[in-house]
């Protein structure tokens, strides 16, 4: 090119770009000039400029009024239990499910006997059937493009840690249960982040070459034979990170106290399942949510938001808090924990492990006011379901209006409340999501609101993410 053209060219292409940055609805230099004049003068400013600097927002923003002891006493509280930690992993879903479990059978045998279930086992099916659900889906899309919506969500998500207790159900029927001493935990089912990116580029390979065989006309037999063996390859990955899953083994249960209670027994998963549970989880239970953007006391079911392919989708009714509330003190006052989630990281005070609108005042330290409502932070992205916890206490006042609430977190017993939160029921209103309640302490109502035919809506909306914290 001569250089009296390739200059022509390069003033060319820098005029577009000046023209894109100063064309209408960008900043021009007159509408930063205006966002400029707007900033403070007064001299207090560049203090707090060198102290936000300098310092942890959430340092500064401490409101102090709201930093004494915090109250610890539950009028209605439930059994304690063993604190968990799910460490470096998405599998709060798991660890809050399988605590209802455990829970409802020491209340079964009046607390006199305890249960630790593996996480482990479980969550290695839930990798391989999460495996499937994505590569049967990729089948069933197959003639779709790459660009369908559809297509790109099973690609976008081929696999994940995260769930909801509708995973528990599917799981634990299909599955059974072991105890936490014959199938422990690894590293991986710790840390889940590598082995989850190993698994997904896999996955994505085998979705190719699936659409191709479906694309070239192969028969829908040959297509099943090679996805099972595709699923072989997956399991051997999940054997040499999870551990092979039990099949048989030997179990005395234990009291309270940790003392062997009568001879050991052998077992195989499901025969230990239905010593532990006893029946079905599925169809046991209804799952309640509190969604302000969508009508009350309707059905919602979220499709392919499940963990098996042939399992249950997300169905819930969707209730206002202050009903949500009812069946939860429902359940406590009869010792029944529950599996719940919520936006664990608004306003949580970590060192106390307490959980208070008023933790923070942000407001005040940035100048300016966080206003949106429940709905509208919902439908901006801006909260949903984050983290499951099991709800386990709720203090009541007077008139039997709750007044805080505690959960059983899964990160550790040094955590928070020596392994719990403690929550304002401000709090509770605002950031809960989720609630999984028996069917014993559910409303003939609410029991016919939730049979209702169900609305169905996408994974993509902005509530429907599992919890994974």
């Amino acid at each position: 090119m001569k250089k009296k053209s390739f200059v022509l060219s390069l003033f060319i292409l820098c005029s577009g770009a000046l023209a894109a940055q100063t064309a209408d609805g960008g900043i021009s230099p007159e509408m930063l000039r205006k966002i400029e004049s707007a900033q403070s003068q007064n001299p207090a400013y560049k203090a707090l400029a060198n102290a936000i600097a300098s310092n942890k927002i959430d340092d500064l923003a401490k409101n102090y009024k709201n930093l004494g002891q915090v109250d610890t006493y539950f009028s209605v509280e439930t059994p304690k239990q063993s604190i968990h930690d799910q460490q470096s992993s998405g599998r709060c879903w798991l660890f809050s499910g399988l605590n209802v479990l455990r829970a409802n059978f020491a209340k079964a045998h009046d607390d006199s006997l305890r249960v630790e279930l593996s996480q482990s086992y479980l969550f290695f099916y839930d990798q391989l059937e999460k495996a499937n659900l994505m590569l049967q889906g990729v089948i069933d899309c197959a003639k779709k493009p790459m660009d369908d919506t559809r297509v790109k969500f099973f690609f976008q998500n081929p696999i994940g840690d995260g769930g909801t207790f509708c995973g528990v159900a599917d799981l634990a029927d299909k599955y059974g249960l072991v105890p936490m001493s014959v199938m422990p935990e690894t590293f991986s089912s710790d840390n889940t982040s590598q082995m989850q990116k190993m698994i997904s580029s896999k996955l994505r390979e085998f979705g190719l070459e699936l659409r191709a065989m479906v694309a070239s006309g192969k028969k829908a037999d040959a297509v099943r034979q090679r996805k099972v063996e595709m699923l072989g390859t997956i399991y051997h990955i999940l054997t040499l990170t999870v551990g092979e899953p039990v099949k048989q083994f030997s179990y005395a249960f234990r009291d309270k106290n940790g003392k062997a209670v009568g001879q050991a027994k052998t077992y195989t998963p499901k025969e230990f399942f239905d010593e532990i549970v006893g029946r079905p989880v599925n169809g046991s239970f209804i799952m309640v949510m509190n969604d302000p953007r969508r009508p009350y006391h309707k059905t919602f079911e979220v499709e392919y938001d499940r963990h098996t392919y042939d399992g249950h989708n997300w169905k819930y009714l969707n209730l206002p808090m202050n009903e949500i509330a009812q069946l939860a003190i429902a359940s406590l006052k009869d010792g029944r924990k529950l599996y719940s989630s919520y936006d664990v990281g608004k306003q949580l005070d970590r060192k106390r492990g307490y959980l208070d609108t008023d933790n923070y005042d942000y407001s005040s330290l940035l100048g300016t006011v966080f206003g949106m409502s429940k709905a509208q932070r919902i439908e901006t992205y801006d909260s949903g379901s984050t983290h499951a916890m099991t709800l386990t206490a709720v203090d009541l006042d007077a008139e039997g209006h709750p007044l805080k609430w505690k959960v059983e977190n899964s990160w550790g017993p040094s955590y928070g409340q020596n392994g719990y939160l403690i929550m304002t029921n401000n709090w509770f209103n605002e950031y809960t999501f989720r609630l999984v309640v028996d069917k014993q302490y559910v409303p003939e109502e609410t029991l016919r609101q939730f049979d209702q035919k169900p609305i169905m809506v996408m994974p993509e909306d902005p509530l429907f993410a599992n919890d994974n914290m």
